[in-house]
């Protein structure tokens, strides 16, 4: 029979887990806290199992909790569940790419062992995520006696975990905000560019994307440095000027921007002129 799960906070990412444990029989979803009891019932139409509450009252104890709120809320939901005598004995873990396990110090204290389990993936999509989630990538880091539990569970439905420093957790979660959120706003930069330049929107998608593609594939097969061109990598400094200039006189947001990047690399230029890794 396998452990009973109750899931608190049911949006894309705790859905998502849900059905993914109750698909592979993994864990028996229990009961699906969230803030109404319309959005808990849908998350339990959505995972296949489960009961659907609105508040923690009714709660019944479970083997394993997964918090899978807003980051503001972990802490407080943790000490509401330790308060209502619910955690003692359990395995819990939140699903927070920025915060570490210390937010459930509240169940550590009332006899549970705590974990976090981060997923490195976009949830905006969560039946695509269910379908597909075989090799994704799980940041892990907490007590022992939960990651031996937890751990199986993950692989399971096709996780690959890689332990994390629990101190460095900030600067891991910001990893993830320049690999995704940050790419993002660099890749605008580059589109309102060419539209400055003249290039309607739809040719200047297409001007940069196979710019981005092999940029990026060069970074994954060869690594950053060797990865790099362009003016700084050439030490063409002159060049760098004349286009700070111009973004200046043009959108002085997109030159701050730049000139911030150029600092940064510069350094990995010199990275690549000595060899490094």
């Amino acid at each position: 029979m396998p452990a009973t799960l109750n899931i608190v906070g049911a949006g894309h990412v705790g859905r998502t887990l849900g059905r993914l444990f109750h698909e592979h029989g993994v864990f028996a979803v229990q009961d699906v806290l969230t803030r109404s009891q319309a959005s808990a019932a849908d998350a339990v139409a959505f995972i296949g199992a489960g009961r659907a509450l609105a508040q923690v009252a009714p709660l019944r104890p479970a083997s394993v909790w997964m918090l899978a709120v807003g980051d503001d809320q972990i802490a407080p939901t943790c000490a509401a569940l330790a308060a209502a005598g619910l955690l003692n004995g359990a395995t819990v873990f939140h699903c927070s790419g920025a915060k570490a396990s210390g937010e459930l110090q509240a169940a550590s204290q009332a006899g549970a062992q705590v974990a976090s389990i981060h997923p490195v993936r976009s949830f905006a999509d969560p039946d695509s995520v269910a379908a597909h989630f075989a090799g994704t990538w799980c940041g892990v880091e907490g007590d022992a006696d939960a990651l031996a539990c937890l751990s199986p569970a993950f692989e399971a439905i096709g996780a690959r975990l890689v332990a994390i420093d629990a101190a460095a957790k900030t600067v891991y979660h910001a990893a993830s905000v320049f690999a995704s959120n940050y790419l993002v706003t660099v890749l605008d930069a580059a589109l309102r560019a060419y539209a400055a330049a003249g290039v309607p929107p739809h040719i200047a998608r297409e001007l940069a994307q196979p710019l981005a593609s092999e940029t990026l594939a060069n970074v994954f097969r060869l690594g950053a440095p060797a990865a790099l061109s362009g003016p700084v990598a050439r030490g063409d400094m002159a060049t760098v000027a004349r286009q700070q200039a111009a973004l200046q006189d043009w959108d002085a947001p997109t030159a701050t921007l730049y000139a911030a990047l150029v600092e940064a690399t510069t350094a990995l230029a010199g990275r690549k002129r000595r060899g490094e890794a």
